[in-house]
């Protein structure tokens, strides 16, 4: 067996002409709104919010509001387990990069932002829901997310990540429904009010085991906080127009997928309970179907016990038990 895991890099373009491909995983967000009757008019709008997003958070020097555009690019991870070559998608992330018309310069975004895994939608989807099928009391199997924290760990310290990314990822989410968020007196000029939780979501936890801690900001002008990932300092590691770049690009998403939170009617409070039953809310341009989402999820979750987690079993346990940070 390979003493390391072996991780391989491609780049695409997300752009009005992006079509998912075999690999992707179709619960991504991205890939959704390619699909469909109406994927370019989607792919357009989506750009276009993005865009208009980025604009109005970075007003300075901009009195037109069309300063800045922001091209993406999806950056799909694959691994090597054995290292002879047959390898399987891993992870799906985005790279944000920053045009200024004003310039003429093109200036590098964020990698992160959004995260799709095929793992962790076993782990979610799969290997959770059988732990707690028919039980009264939720609980986590032992040693939950421990292979996936560990695999997205050796991919950031990989030659790969090294030699095409210069600064650790920020990943960018939706706040968990499930808890209570509270406002503080801290503001940022770029991510806006920070909001902080006394108990942390199993979401963040995950996160917590790729080596990511987390915090919570309510950028201006928007509604509601996000959850924002990070390995490093998110305050002092990464520019303003980079954090822009992460900001409209994520909000963007989950205006479209969480309308009930993002694109409410009105902003959150000094203590905030978000719900996915809120009615108050306005729906974007964008056609979307969440139901279908997490149908797909559980059966990417299979495809990948019977792809990856089984058929490497034995090597991914070995591997996980001598894996050093």
């Amino acid at each position: 067996m390979s003493k390391e895991l072996t991780f391989a890099i491609k780049r695409i373009a997300f752009d009005e002409h992006y079509r998912p491909s075999d690999s992707s995983r179709i619960t991504t967000n991205f890939a959704n709104l390619a699909r469909g009757e109406r994927r370019q008019e989607n792919l357009r709008n989506a750009l276009r919010m993005i865009d208009n997003r980025f604009n109005a958070l970075a007003h300075w020097d901009n009195p037109n509001a069309d300063r800045y555009s922001v091209v993406l690019e999806i950056i799909s991870v694959d691994i090597d387990v054995q290292g002879n070559g047959e390898t399987f998608p891993t992870i799906e992330i985005l790279k944000t990069n920053i045009i200024d018309r004003k310039t003429s310069r093109r200036i590098e975004g964020i990698v992160g932002n959004n995260f799709s895994s095929y793992v962790r939608d076993y782990d979610f989807s799969v290997l959770l829901s059988e732990h707690n099928k028919g039980k009264q009391d939720f609980s986590l199997p032992e040693n939950y997310g421990d292979l996936h924290g560990k695999i997205f760990k050796s991919f950031l310290g990989s030659n790969a990540y090294k030699e095409n990314f210069k600064k650790p990822p920020v990943i960018c989410l939706s706040v968990s429904s499930s808890k209570t968020y509270y406002r503080t007196e801290n503001q940022h000029p770029v991510l806006g009010v920070e909001y902080r939780n006394d108990e942390y979501s199993l979401t963040d936890e995950y996160f917590a085991k790729m080596g990511l801690r987390v915090r919570y900001f309510m950028p201006p002008g928007s509604v509601a906080p996000l959850a924002f990932y990070f390995a490093g300092d998110l305050l002092e590691d990464y520019s303003n127009l980079e954090l822009v770049s992460t900001i409209s690009t994520m909000e963007t998403f989950q205006k479209i997928y969480r309308p009930e939170i993002y694109n409410a009617n009105s902003a959150a409070g000094k203590i905030f309970r978000p719900s996915l039953n809120h009615t108050d809310y306005s729906l974007t341009q964008v056609q979307y179907d969440r139901e279908e989402r997490n149908q797909l999820a559980l059966k990417q979750g299979k495809f990948t016990e019977e792809r990856f987690i089984k058929p490497y079993k034995r090597i991914l346990d070995q591997w996980a038990d001598n894996y050093a940070v």
